[in-house]
């Protein structure tokens, strides 16, 4: 009897039961997509650099590495195995302005990679090449096809044996100043060390990859004193590969956090309030039932049973659709995809899941318990009386003269929410939620939009950037920065404590390169200190006018910089001028001529290493800003969702607590248009403060977010004036269109039958 009355109830209460479901299943597949993407990343990744012997350390010198000199690290206490190593960039000669990451691993366990189609990696073979597949693919390269790779003017004959991924290329970018991944143009390859010394007539490898478990401090402290040299040293923290993909997963902890607990929060909420209102409408039944001879246990246990069911239905409902958001995000061709090329896409759920899902079903359930334990004090009597209003005392304003000059409707509304104060705060959340979750969507928008531009766009004036070869000459250097009207850098490695920074020498005298300030005004660099970037200037706790030193590798120098103003970077590094870098008598040599000429009117020089065109570094951002507009509508849709939900779920609410008012409103005289536009107008207040107070909460989330998630680029807030109307016309659209839903439900009102109670 008790079941069925259940199912009842359910159908009877459809509306609410639906809405709540929906909130319950919003919060917990937030909450299972985001944390099912960032543990995803952390399990496929770990196994993959595992299965690939992703190096912990990389030990430079562009002198090279001696057998010998591999041997002494080999040698030291707490390494597992090293290898030496090397990865250039290399023209494709059948693809013009493609080229690879040309990469050759002298020991096969560690730095290498996995053969995904085709032969076996065979490290003697003379003439074999294994590349990228994403990179074939997009270029409709097949196993067995001729290819021809130059670099330095020398060139490698290569047939492509098999296709492959490789966890020291899992993001594959040219470099810093590309953000994704650019396939089409762009990728790695692999030869052997046979192939590599045949080409090139001799062995060369500036780098040794080494498997340690010591921390870089000692490592460091040991792998310098075993070569005598204060070679560059850099962990795999300091990886592209690894610290993005860390990055990733970072991002998705505090994601997994922000928003599903904003929905969790929101769905409780209105649980409690939907739970009380119901249980206040039934408690006629609640009566019968206790005058029936049910005793309080059963029916605490039938209503606690609705409240159990949602919370049920809504969890698998929830789990389903987080493993939709995770796999939506986490597959080959999905968001991730695009960024991380890895072989493995599984989804794994976090452990704490596993105990937070049964605690929120049991909160739930809880919340149902106790709106029912309460209405079942006192006696049968007490119960079967129909549930009243509480009374309300005059409220201040109702004593002015003021008050009475408003309208009937405005009164009347006013005291609507002060009677039913929970209903109106859970509306108010509801309104707060959507606003805040659009707002910082678009936000988010306008400031990587108006990054790309500041960036790209205004700082960066040229071309083309030639990067020179090492073996390139002073004279070299100064014949090519004239002939194309170039400005040229230099980069040295340094060390601040125990960090690796980048210590960048500029000659510009053509604008070509500009630097952002914090304020995005470009700064004119002079030569009276060094130009630091946030996360140095932050970290260091330096001020304008400070003074720091740096250590250049490969030196036992050390020189002190004074801190001339703060830049914004998209990596750590320090700018220096020519004539700065000359007074302080820093050693460096130019590797990249920037210039307004385009690459394919640059002709092969012995002195140019490669050529990249800033054009090409634009077009990846498409596949940057698409996967970005695709979450942007995708927490759009989900805040308009969460808005009509709660909205509706309380309106319907709101419509049953004051049924019997508006009955009596349309006994004397009210049609059921005036009686819909004071419903409507009670929404469009509540509205109004939601959004007021919902923008500035917008813009605290998104500057939390871009410190938290997007620090490395250094962005500074931007929401154009277009996201702020968006945010307000979707959010009024919303009340609005959940109002008029509502208000038709006036049609239906009995009027004899809403009458005929007592008080």
């Amino acid at each position: 009897m008790m079941f069925k009355k259940l199912i009842r109830t359910m159908g009877l209460y459809k509306a609410q039961f639906i809405s709540m479901i929906i909130m319950i299943s919003l919060g917990i597949g937030m909450f299972v997509g985001f944390n099912m993407e960032w543990k995803s990343i952390e399990i496929n990744t770990e196994k993959f650099f595992s299965d690939t012997g992703f190096a912990d350390y990389r030990i430079i010198n562009q002198n090279g590495y001696s057998a010998e000199s591999l041997n002494k690290i080999k040698n030291l206490k707490n390494v597992t195995d090293a290898g030496r190593y090397i990865s250039v960039n290399a023209e494709v000669k059948e693809k013009s302005g493609d080229s690879l990451a040309l990469t050759v691993t002298e020991n096969k366990k560690i730095s290498s990679f996995l053969v995904t189609s085709g032969e076996k990696y065979n490290e003697k073979s003379e003439n074999g090449i294994w590349i990228s597949d994403k990179y074939a693919n997009a270029n409709n390269i097949k196993i067995g096809d001729a290819l021809t790779l130059n670099y330095k003017n020398t060139e490698f004959k290569c047939i492509v044996k098999g296709l492959a991924k490789s966890g020291e290329h899992l993001i594959c970018v040219r470099d810093e100043s590309q953000l994704m991944p650019d396939y089409n143009t762009y990728g790695f390859a692999y030869i052997s060390p046979a192939f590599y010394k045949k080409t090139i007539g001799f062995e060369y490898y500036p780098q040794i990859n080494v498997i340690s478990d010591l921390s870089k401090k000692d490592f460091t402290k040991e792998a310098q004193k075993a070569l005598n040299n204060t070679d560059l040293v850099l962990s795999k923290n300091e990886t592209v590969s690894y610290s993005q993909a860390n990055g990733e997963a970072t991002e998705g902890k505090t994601m997994g956090t922000i928003l599903p607990t904003l929905f969790l929060l929101i769905a409780v909420l209105t649980m409690a309030t939907t739970m009380h209102r119901l249980v206040a409408k039934e408690k006629t039944q609640i009566g019968t039932l206790k005058a029936l001879g049910f005793k309080n246990r059963r029916i605490l246990v039938h209503y606690s049973s609705y409240a159990f069911s949602i919370g049920l239905l809504g969890t698998a409902f929830g789990i389903a659709l987080g493993y939709g958001v995770a796999y939506l995000i986490m597959n080959p061709n999905g968001m991730m995809g695009t960024y991380l090329d890895m072989p493995e896409w599984k989804l794994y759920m976090p452990w704490f899941c596993f105990i937070i899902l049964p605690v929120i079903i049991a909160a739930l359930t809880l919340i149902g318990f106790l709106s029912v334990k309460t209405m079942l004090k006192g006696t049968a009597a007490d119960a079967l009386r129909p549930y009243t209003p509480k009374k309300m005392k005059p409220m201040l304003i109702e004593k002015t003269k003021f008050f009475h000059k408003l309208s009937f409707g405005t009164r009347w509304n006013l005291r609507d929410i002060m009677r039913h104060k929970s209903r109106t705060a859970m509306s108010l959340i509801g309104i707060l939620g959507c606003t805040v979750i659009m707002l910082g969507s678009l936000g988010m928008r306008d400031t990587m939009n108006a990054f790309l531009d500041m960036y790209y766009n205004q700082a960066l004036k040229y071309e083309s950037r030639i990067y020179l070869s090492e073996e390139a000459t002073n004279e070299d250097i100064e014949n090519l920065t004239k002939k194309y009207n170039g400005d040229w850098s230099g980069s040295v490695s340094c060390q601040i404590e125990d960090k690796t920074y980048s210590l960048d020498i500029y000659n510009v005298k053509h604008n070509l390169v500009l630097f952002p300030d914090n304020s995005t005004n470009m700064t004119k660099l002079t030569d009276n200190g060094a130009y630091v970037c946030n996360r140095i200037f932050n970290d260091y706790n330096l001020k304008i006018g400070d003074t720091f030193k740096i250590s250049p590798y490969g030196t036992n120098k050390t020189y002190t910089l004074k801190v001339a103003e703060v830049i914004r970077s998209v990596s750590e590094n320090i700018v220096i001028t020519k004539g700065y870098a000359d007074s302080i008598k820093v050693d460096y040599t130019p590797d990249s001529i920037y210039t307004t000429v385009k690459k394919d009117n640059i002709k092969s020089d012995n002195a140019i290493k490669n050529i990249q065109s800033k054009q090409k570094i634009i077009d990846s951002f498409k596949t940057f800003t698409d996967l970005m507009d695709t979450m942007i509508y995708l927490l759009v849709f989900g805040a308009i969702i969460l808005g009509v939900v709660v909205l509706y779920n309380l309106g319907v609410i709101s419509y049953t607590e004051r049924y019997r008012e508006m009955a009596t409103l349309k006994v004397v005289g009210f049609r059921d248009k005036k009686i819909a536009n004071l419903l409507t107008g009670q929404n469009m207040w509540v509205t109004l403060i939601g959004v007021i107070l919902g923008i500035p909460l917008g813009c605290l989330l998104l500057q939390y977010l871009l410190t938290s998630l997007a620090g490395e680029y250094e962005m500074k807030l931007v929401l154009n004036a277009h996201s702020f109307i968006i945010t307000a016309l979707l959010t009024f659209g919303v009340s609005l269109l959940v109002s008029l839903m509502v208000s038709r439900k006036n049609k239906k009102i009995d009027m004899v039958e809403a009458l005929k109670f007592a008080e």
